[in-house]
């Protein structure tokens, strides 16, 4: 279990992973969660702290927190997305990215498509040093990606069992789908509603693919990777038919695949003509098993 836990991975991987995360986290204040600042707004005794605001204990949003927590976030993320100072940065942007959900969640909704972004978040600064393209193996970053992908799993998961705790059977011969599409449907949703009990057959669907998740660990790795473009396009028809975004979970679901692959800056510089920079290591990729790299 251990092994698993913390099988190796290129330190490229998560060099990328670490500025995906990052970035999102950038863009997420200001695409997706703008709406958070509103919260600032909103009398105080409206203020239904989450459970963990409650036990910390955290303050009500004033105007000033609020703010404080938009900006200090935004100038964190991207400075952290360089992947410098890995610790320090990482754990700041945690801090005030919780502080950031906790104050949008405690007003009546939880999303829950931001658990998996949340704990990579958690993890990520344990991953130690990273670069882009290189291929030294190291343990400490397996790890934070493997924790990420169990918290992946554990959104689906657990949403079934959500499923059943509150809806029974009846969540998947009812008319939970009809009710979304009335609300916030597309064309492309109307479309599909007129096929006679096909809604009901995709609320099972959407019931066996939360509940068989897990077995993603499994498999082998080409049945893996494919796997998880299943999951990928689920959410892709997801948005196209009720308009649902998963975003934060899509960011998160990154880590199954091999994100070193992926270099932007090689392909710009290769459009510019000139050569890519020379690989950090050469030959067969060394193993870092040291969790405890300096920032």
């Amino acid at each position: 279990m251990t092994a698993w836990l913390t099988e190796a991975v290129p330190r490229g991987r998560i060099a990328a992973f670490r500025t995906l995360v990052y970035l999102f986290v950038a863009a997420d204040l200001v695409v997706f969660t703008p709406w958070v600042r509103t919260r600032a707004d909103v009398p105080g005794d409206l203020y239904q702290p989450l459970f963990v605001g409650r036990l910390l204990p955290l303050p009500t949003p004033t105007p000033a927190l609020v703010g404080l927590v938009f900006w200090a976030l935004l100038v964190t993320a991207l400075l952290a997305a360089t992947g410098r100072a890995h610790r320090l940065l990482g754990w700041t942007v945690f801090a005030l990215y919780f502080e950031w959900m906790i104050v949008a969640m405690s007003y009546g909704k939880v999303d829950h498509d931001r658990f998996a972004l949340l704990v990579a978040l958690a993890v990520l600064p344990t991953a130690g040093r990273a670069r882009h393209g290189d291929p030294i193996r190291t343990e400490a970053g397996g790890w934070a990606l493997r924790v990420t992908q169990i918290s992946v799993v554990c959104t689906y998961f657990l949403a079934a069992w959500a499923k059943f705790r509150f809806g029974g059977w009846d969540w998947a011969n009812g008319s939970v789908l009809a009710r979304a599409i009335i609300r916030r449907g597309t064309d492309l949703a109307d479309l599909i509603a007129q096929v006679p009990h096909l809604l009901i057959v995709a609320q099972f669907g959407i019931l066996a693919f939360e509940l068989l998740s897990p077995l993603v660990f499994v498999l082998p790795a080409r049945w893996r990777t494919m796997t998880v473009g299943f999951f990928y396009s689920f959410h892709l028809v997801t948005i196209a038919t009720i308009t649902i975004s998963f975003a934060p979970h899509l960011v998160a679901m990154t880590s199954f695949l091999a994100l070193e692959k992926v270099r932007p800056v090689v392909f710009v510089r290769r459009l510019l003509g000139r050569p890519p920079p020379t690989p950090p290591a050469d030959g067969a990729p060394a193993l870092d098993r040291s969790a405890t790299a300096t920032a």
